[in-house]
């Protein structure tokens, strides 16, 4: 059995949680990964391109001259692929399909693999629990900041603040402050939470994901996951 330190909103731990190693013990195949994120890109993917083909052309409907008696080629329309202005031929399509198939395991399986690369690499955070009284992004980056050691002793920096761009800025009274450049978390919680999802919003390098619908792009995409108590043992429930 895997066990993992389980911690408050204050950052300190509070127990342990034991891990069901079917799902957070996997052995990782990168070659099976790659494979289904492209498959799900693709399957993301719309044909934007389009050329026009000889019946899209807007004219040409008559004939620009008789079939005999001119010298010139026979011609039926002026909008051929032939003639400047004409439609294009063998140009990219707009019913193009690009989706790819994937199985349904084959799917649930990469999913679990990259949840079991998050406890191997220390990168996922079991909290308590994640309760938000009012719509707050402050209080809700400090409540990261205590928790993830990579940014414990930025947040205790003089003026250190949250961003999701650049490390450093000045503030508007002509002194420098820290700012924290979040890399990418992902929050995951057991249900829809509106005063944590808003508050979360307006840093970019933070997403939250509802547990039963874990996307398998936006787990490859962060570096540290979160993870509520209650939203685990959704997690144990839905993927087993």
């Amino acid at each position: 059995m895997i066990k993992i330190p389980v911690y408050n909103e204050e950052g300190k731990v509070i127990g342990q949680e034991k891990l069901d190693p079917e799902i957070f013990g996997l052995e990782s195949k990168p070659d099976l990964i790659h494979q289904t994120v492209v498959s799900l890109m693709a399957n993301q993917r719309h044909p934007f391109a389009h050329t026009k083909a000889r019946s899209e052309v807007r004219g040409g409907g008559k004939k620009p001259w008789r079939q005999k008696g001119t010298g010139r080629a026979r011609a039926g329309t002026i909008r051929s692929p032939l003639w400047k202005g004409g439609g294009v031929t063998f140009g990219p399509d707009k019913n193009r399909n690009y989706s790819q198939k994937i199985n349904r395991k084959i799917k649930r399986q990469v999913l679990l693999m990259c949840l079991s690369d998050k406890v191997k690499e220390e990168r996922l955070y079991v909290l308590d629990k994640l309760e938000m009284p009012e719509i707050k992004t402050k209080k809700f980056v400090q409540i990261l900041f205590k928790l993830i050691p990579e940014y414990k002793d930025k947040a205790s920096a003089k003026g250190g603040s949250a961003s999701g761009g650049k490390s450093s800025t000045s503030s508007g009274h002509g002194k420098k402050a820290t700012r924290v450049k979040i890399k990418p978390v992902l929050i995951v919680i057991d249900k829809k939470d509106e005063k944590i999802t808003k508050s979360a919003k307006n840093i970019p390098a933070l997403q939250t994901v509802v547990a039963n619908n874990l996307n398998l792009i936006k787990l490859l995409n962060c570096k540290h996951l979160v993870i509520t108590k209650n939203a685990l043992e959704e997690i144990v429930k839905v993927y087993k």
